[in-house]
């Protein structure tokens, strides 16, 4: 399988690492990026080719990761599905618009294309995908991150919201996605607290789900890259073991 990075920040730096030591399982052979010297530090890595032009790439590859920002989901995602290009998105959050993911959803089965969208910074998706199938009652998310991944600084804890999914993503595009995650697993806008706290040194997220099945309750500790400290190793982790699970014979989990 051929494929190609959209955004050659954090979460391309850990991927392309691994297709250096040959553990990615498949072809990494084409960056895109407006700044061209990232895509080409990239690149030189795996003697990788820069796209100059978004359509350069989807002539040459099977899959493309978006790992940009959310405005890239509206603006470039959906001309990669028209070339019939299967995508993964990073920027999960984008997905929380229904307009959009029916557009996209649309564009994708038009030109017999898939979009994935990785687990992330969290653990339990596949036990909420699985809960779906009944009813849930309730599910929420706590997050807790250390103030300056947030942007603002202070020396006590502060709620910053409190409120659904969808608002929490728009208010803070580059840090929840793993509310939309969770959203889309179990097909209802999860609670959302997010809280800047100064004793914490990682990125926290604690999900607490109720439904028919039973209840469970999850927390994640998350390794924050240290390229960006608003991004968690942990999401770009998903991402490759969705890239090598394509290959798979064998897939374990839901």
């Amino acid at each position: 399988m051929r494929v190609g990075i959209l955004g050659c920040g954090a979460i391309a730096n850990i991927i392309t690492n691994y297709a250096v030591e040959g553990k990615l399982g498949v072809d990494l052979n084409f960056f895109y990026d407006r700044d061209l010297e990232r895509a080409e530090n990239l690149a030189s890595q795996v003697d990788g080719t820069v796209a100059l032009k978004l359509e350069d790439m989807l002539e040459n590859v099977d899959l493309v990761i978006e790992a940009a920002a959310p405005q890239a989901v509206g603006e470039v995602v959906p001309h990669v599905l028209e070339a019939g290009v299967n995508v993964i998105i990073m920027s999960v959050g984008a997905l929380l618009n229904n307009e959009l993911r029916e557009r996209l959803e649309k564009i994708a089965s038009e030109n017999n294309a898939r979009i994935y969208a990785p687990s992330g910074a969290i653990v339990g998706l596949d036990g909420i995908k699985a809960a779906s199938i009944g009813k849930i009652q309730s599910a929420s998310l706590v997050t807790r991150k250390p103030p300056k991944s947030l942007g603002i600084v202070t020396d006590e804890e502060q709620v910053l919201y409190e409120g659904k999914a969808g608002e929490a993503v728009q208010k803070f595009p580059m840090n929840i996605n793993v509310a939309a995650s969770l959203s889309l697993a179990c097909g209802r806008e999860v609670d959302v607290k997010i809280i800047a706290d100064p004793s914490v040194n990682r990125n926290m997220h604690e999900v607490h789900v109720v439904g028919d099945f039973g209840e469970f309750t999850t927390i994640t500790k998350n390794m924050r890259c240290s390229m960006n400290p608003k991004t968690s190793v942990l999401a770009a982790y998903s991402a490759i073991k969705l890239l090598k699970s394509l290959n798979e014979n064998i897939r374990v989990g839901t």
